[in-house]
């Protein structure tokens, strides 16, 4: 194992058994460095790659910290990983939004509250009856984001919101380019709506796999 690995390991460990809390501040160098047997520089990088996936905080002049750890900000990494794929390999990503997201749909379908169904509800009818093809999309992105924020956990929601930036861009082409698809679209989203508000988790979870997989078909097709 390369030392900067190793020295990686040891702060994870320190998170991971409670000894560094979120928000809690590292040791001065020198003492961490000595107390985990590490050169001060392999602790230094060790440092800038937990740094770089907002594991830790580096404030100049004031110190090292933890961050909040929480799941938005540690999967922030993953939408730099995303946004650099352009080729076929977004069919990846929908086949992980695939497994992802009727999960998510089918917890929405128990754990939204009345309000949030409502709120969801006003989502759709916002929508004009001939939208353009960017309306459409920034309708279609806060529909899927509100549902998943109703699931109700907050690593699933970061998962997908991460994986929102190829997808989207495939489900603008396709809105510009297949005949009939934003009725479609509006369709399952409101097939998808009804089994929510319905508190059918089945159902939402069949409808959010029916809407993911037309795209994901149609992307095979044309790719």
């Amino acid at each position: 194992m390369a030392v900067t690995d190793a020295a990686i390991d040891k702060i994870k460990e320190m998170i991971i058994s409670g000894e560094l809390g979120p928000g809690a501040r590292l040791p001065k160098e020198a003492d961490l460095a000595e107390r985990l047997g590490l050169s001060r520089n392999s602790l230094r990088e060790a440092v800038r790659a937990l740094a770089l996936i907002n594991v830790l905080d580096v404030r100049q002049g004031d110190g090292t910290y933890v961050t909040s750890l929480e799941p938005h900000l540690l999967l922030d990494a993953l939408s730099f990983v995303v946004d650099f794929h352009r080729d076929d390999s977004v069919l990846h990503f929908f086949e992980v939004r695939r497994i992802l997201e009727p999960a998510a749909t089918a917890m929405a379908a128990t754990t939204m509250t009345d309000d949030d169904i409502e709120d969801l509800r006003k989502i759709l009818d916002s929508l004009p009856e001939e939208p353009s093809a960017e309306e459409l999309m920034a309708n279609d992105l806060e529909f899927h984001q509100r549902i998943a924020a109703g699931s109700g956990n907050p690593v699933l929601r970061s998962l997908i919101e991460g994986l929102s930036g190829p997808t989207a861009r495939a489900r603008v082409w396709r809105g510009l380019t297949q005949e009939g698809s934003q009725g479609r679209t509006r369709e399952q989203h409101i097939a998808i709506y009804e089994a929510i508000a319905a508190r059918r988790p089945d159902v939402a979870r069949s409808w959010a796999t029916v809407h993911i997989a037309d795209v994901e078909e149609w992307l095979r097709r044309v790719l």
